[in-house]
């Protein structure tokens, strides 16, 4: 019996591998992400953490160290503007990240449209093999009725 052979197989692999890599790009943009919200949390983290160190220097009947309170608002600028560039940075992920999902969904189309079409042409097959098989089924019975009609002659 004949089988189906889909003669753009090679195509078909080829978009899978396609947007395997394209899914490659966007997890590794999401982990990027991901790093850089953890950082950003971390920041504010240790602005609350200096705020909190600076107000109880800064609370009232306790001796003011004016060199620890400097420091203090020196490291919470620090942690301020490294939230603020790794913010930045995290608005250049998201759009690289919009851009390779749009990319990761164009290549699942294309995908699927090499699919779609391999699925039309194996149900066209099925259905030329079935009826190649009713036709044969159909003449093997007129035949043995032939047969069977010239024997009683």
């Amino acid at each position: 019996m004949a089988r189906f052979r889909f003669k753009l197989q090679p195509v078909l692999e080829q978009r899978a591998r396609e947007e395997r890599d394209k899914q490659l790009v966007v997890a590794q943009l999401d982990r990027e992400r991901l790093a850089l919200e953890s950082r950003i949390r971390q920041c504010q983290l240790m602005i609350e953490d200096e705020r909190g160190t600076l107000s109880d220097a800064l609370a009232p009947g306790s001796r003011v160290d004016l060199r620890a309170v400097k420091m203090q608002a020196g490291a919470t600028l620090m942690h301020n503007f490294e939230a603020q560039r790794t913010v930045l940075e995290l608005a250049g992920v998201f759009k690289r990240l919009e851009h390779a999902r749009g990319e990761l969904m164009e290549a699942a189309a294309r995908r699927k449209a090499v699919e779609l079409l391999k699925e039309q042409q194996a149900q066209a097959f099925k259905r030329a093999m079935d009826t190649k098989e009713s036709n044969d089924l159909d003449e093997m019975s007129v035949m043995r009725f032939q047969r069977n009609d010239g024997m009683k002659l």
